[in-house]
């Protein structure tokens, strides 16, 4: 019995963070918690997809449960991954904001069944663009890595804004009422994190939005009434719709969307990558690629959108410094859960957008700190690495301090330059392939990249 409680205990011992399987208590809790950080982005591309066509109420449910049941099963591929599918890395699944303009697009010009299809030919596409995608990792030295942590931390700012300040919709947006409770929900995580030890601290951003939606019930802000309404169970046939349709400028559309996802999947998973201590080499990239696609493809056949790596629950990795990827393939099973059973989905929706702003601030704001602890590991005497982080950061900027500067354009190129995150990288890349490239100190002090320049046969793509 002794010999092999050693035997157990050597086995933990040598597991990796990423790999470590905890109790099921502070597992589900855990996963719960990034279920509050990401449940109001998961519901928001249905909601406003079907306010913009147009669809009944029953319709905008049906799309709701349908994509928190999907996005919990792409959470789960994800995390847990099965042959060549999946990173195995804490990368939590939904639908994609990038995806929703062209989305719009489509389903106002064709209508929402070709919205599915071109969703489905693009999830195709992206599966066979993995192997090239990923064999640019070695274009992600550090300073580039630590430009697009960083701009992803700053680009959910904005997110965070709007909820603070009561939702941009409400009509008392910015009221004292909504800031007092965002304060009182920073207030609340920062003394449970300092406070506090263990479990309790990893847990200090869920606390936080407890304390702040009793602080809003008793405020009179919090409103119960959906819960009552709401379904005890519901699930939706496949293609509710209608069979998926098909056309060339819609998924060629779509496909272009996927392409921008793809840039900011590899900048989530390099920056969780850095935060778990874990290598990201071109296999492990390809892989997170192949079940974005095979989980978009499914999506479009269950009611479902085009999927991406959730930026938000990167700074709650860098909070908690929770690095089991086992906690986010618990929230991807709540995330399902929440969809076959609408009435826990409403209890969670119950949560005001003050409180989730207070906790967005905090992690958000850990998102950025992280990139910033990154560029600090940089080398910039006497090279133009300084160069490339002052511009990269500037141009990703940009959409998000002025968005009507790139208002006039139209087309693929405005859904390209929409993204702070992808216009970073881009920025990012090149001014680093062509100033390091051709001054080969820069080139070494802005540190190797990620993964090995040409992949071994175990690790190619």
């Amino acid at each position: 019995m002794n010999a092999t409680g050693s035997r157990r205990r050597t086995r933990s011992r040598n597991v990796e963070p990423v790999d470590e399987m905890l109790p099921v208590r502070p597992l589900l809790t855990l996963g719960l918690q990034h279920v509050l950080v990401i449940y109001a982005g998961v519901v928001a591309v249905p909601l406003i997809l079907s306010g913009a066509l147009g669809l009944s109420t029953a319709e905008m449910i049906t799309l709701i449960n349908a994509n928190l049941v999907i996005g919990g099963v792409a959470t789960l591929i994800q995390t847990l991954g099965f042959w060549r599918f999946g990173a195995r890395l804490p990368l939590i699944q939904g639908a994609s904001f990038i995806a929703l303009a062209p989305m719009l697009l489509i389903g106002q010009e064709y209508g929402l069944r070709y919205v599915f299809g071109a969703a489905l030919g693009a999830g195709l596409i992206v599966i066979g663009l993995a192997p090239i995608f990923s064999r640019l990792l070695r274009f992600f030295p550090r300073v580039v890595i630590g430009c697009l942590i960083t701009i992803v931390g700053i680009s959910l700012m904005p997110a965070a804004a709007g909820w603070l300040g009561g939702g941009v919709d409400s009509e008392d947006f910015g009221a004292p009422r909504h800031l007092l409770l965002g304060l009182l929900t920073v207030a609340v995580t920062v003394v449970v994190y300092v406070k506090f030890k263990g479990l309790v601290s990893s847990l200090s951003v869920l606390i936080g939005l407890l304390v702040g939606s009793v602080a809003a019930m008793i405020a009179g802000v919090t409103d119960f009434s959906a819960v009552g309404d709401a379904a005890w169970f519901g699930i939706s046939a496949p293609m509710a719709f209608g069979t998926p349709q098909f056309s060339l400028v819609p998924i060629l559309v779509m496909t272009l969307a996927m392409i921008v996802i793809m840039a900011e999947t590899t900048g989530n998973t390099l920056a969780i990558g850095r935060m778990i201590d874990t290598e990201i080499t071109p296999r492990r990239l390809g892989n997170a690629f192949r079940a974005e696609g095979l989980s978009t493809m499914a999506s479009s056949l269950f009611n479902g959108f085009p999927l991406n790596a959730f930026s938000q629950n990167t700074g709650l990795i860098a909070m908690t410094k929770v690095k089991s990827r086992f906690v986010v393939a618990a929230a991807g099973a709540i995330m399902i859960a929440l969809g076959l059973f609408p009435k826990l989905g409403a209890v969670i929706a119950t949560v005001p957008p003050a409180v989730l702003g207070g906790g967005a601030i905090v992690m958000f704001g850990m998102t950025t700190a992280a990139g910033i602890q990154e560029l600090a590991q940089v080398r910039y005497d006497d090279t133009p690495n300084a160069l490339i982080v002052a511009i990269s950061l500037s141009v990703g900027v940009l959409p998000m301090a002025m968005p009507e500067l790139l208002s006039q354009l139209e087309g693929p190129l405005s859904l390209i330059l929409e993204s702070g995150i992808f216009l970073c990288a881009i920025v990012a890349v090149l001014l680093n392939a062509l100033l390091n490239g051709q001054d080969r100190r820069g080139l070494a002090s802005s540190t190797e990249s990620t993964a090995p320049t040409t992949p071994t046969t175990e690790e190619s793509p």
